[in-house]
């Protein structure tokens, strides 16, 4: 942990000790949506170093927080899984990203755009259901980024998981989704729909598996909490 503290025995000012640095509760989000191995997590905090999330790891285990575990059969692999006292904080987490979804202003949000954590996140969020049997495969395509940037595909399967590929996987596409990043964030946010997007989200393949795209999509956790902030 930081070593200048609050010296304070308020039981905030020690919560805030522990949780409150750089990078902690965003990791800490990536814990309580289910992320237990070092590349899942590295995938959800994307600007995070490795040397810097390995060493948060180690505090929160340190805190009594995470408990790290290897994993049956996989020698030098391990799970990073909450203990009573992480479990405990998810209302904490949540209480946070709900206030930043009401308070937060659109804009300041809008202009931390990363493609790698939108599709990260909307791959965990999607919904399955109201997808064909079988495999679906979704391409995604954000026009106003570089080429290594600018294709991202989702992989249904027909039990539900759903994989998320940065390179062509080599199956057929049932639906391409050509948009920018900036208009795939809002919708991803809650702050429009995919109909009010218009002629900024093109859908090209599969019309069935088109029109049901907000449904599938799933949203944010926060999304259901109103904007107060413009």
């Amino acid at each position: 942990m930081a070593q200048h503290g609050y010296k304070q025995f308020c039981p905030l000012s020690m919560a805030a000790e522990v949780l409150c640095t750089r990078w902690t509760m965003v990791l800490m989000r990536e814990l309580v949506a289910g992320s237990t191995r070092f590349n899942d997590l590295r995938r959800g905090v994307p600007k995070m170093s490795p040397t810097l999330l390995s060493q948060r790891l180690k505090e929160l285990e340190l805190a009594g927080i995470v408990e790290r575990k290897e994993v049956p059969g996989e020698k030098g692999i391990f799970d990073y899984r909450l203990t009573e006292a992480g479990r405990d904080l998810r209302p904490v987490v949540e209480a946070m990203g709900f206030w930043g979804q009401k308070w937060v202003e659109s804009r300041l949000s809008l202009k931390n755009l990363d493609p790698s954590l939108l599709m990260w996140d909307m791959r965990r969020n999607l919904n399955p259901s109201p997808l064909p049997e079988g495999r679906t495969v979704i391409q995604f395509l954000y026009q106003d980024l570089p080429a290594s940037k600018r294709s991202w595909w989702l992989i249904v399967e027909k039990h539900g998981e759903v994989d998320l590929c940065w390179y062509d996987p080599g199956f057929d596409v049932d639906l391409y989704v050509s948009t920018d990043l900036h208009t795939m964030t809002a919708i991803w946010m809650g702050l429009i729909t995919v109909e009010k997007a218009g002629a900024k989200v093109v859908l090209t393949g599969d019309h069935a598996i088109g029109k049901k795209m907000q449904t599938w999509l799933g949203l944010s956790p926060f999304a259901v909490e109103p904007k107060r902030a413009a």
